[in-house]
């Protein structure tokens, strides 16, 4: 499917997701707001967040993130790996993060809303760790069937 057929057809996706999960981007504004209140002041995270010196910035973008991830709004132009590489982030600091993640989704959402959310939160986390583990020399590369 080409870009133009995708995003003529990504209003009624995204409405679908909606309906079934509760989530809109309202919704998914409030958590990020939410969550970030919480992990700014997280003595494991916080240290992290403390680069950030545009919040409002930092939310609209990382809104536009979630609403992509979550209601296929296509929003989000970012490149989220790259932009967490430089960090230092260790599995402790993922772990919290999805910690708060979690427990921020189920007190703002809709059941079906904050499962869908911590389902890709999950998933995002464990390909940053990948990528962050792999490009400082913890893993190996990934080998291909019939290469060397």
């Amino acid at each position: 499917m080409d870009d133009t057929n995708m995003a003529s057809r990504r209003p009624a996706a995204t409405a679908a997701i909606s309906a079934r999960t509760g989530l809109d981007d309202a919704l998914l504004e409030r958590v990020v707001r939410v969550f970030y209140g919480t992990a700014r002041h997280d003595p494991l995270l916080a240290p992290i967040f403390a680069r950030i010196t545009d919040w409002e910035s930092h939310v609209e973008r990382i809104s536009a993130f979630w609403s992509s991830v979550a209601l296929q709004s296509g929003r989000y132009h970012g490149q989220p790996m790259e932009a967490h590489l430089p960090l230092g982030l260790k599995p402790e600091h993922f772990a919290r993060w999805l910690e708060l993640w979690e427990e921020t989704a189920q007190a703002e959402c809709p059941p079906e809303g904050a499962a869908l959310l911590v389902n890709r939160a999950r998933r995002i986390a464990d390909s940053l760790q990948h990528a962050v583990a792999f490009h400082a020399g913890a893993l190996p590369p990934v080998r291909r069937r019939g290469t060397a």
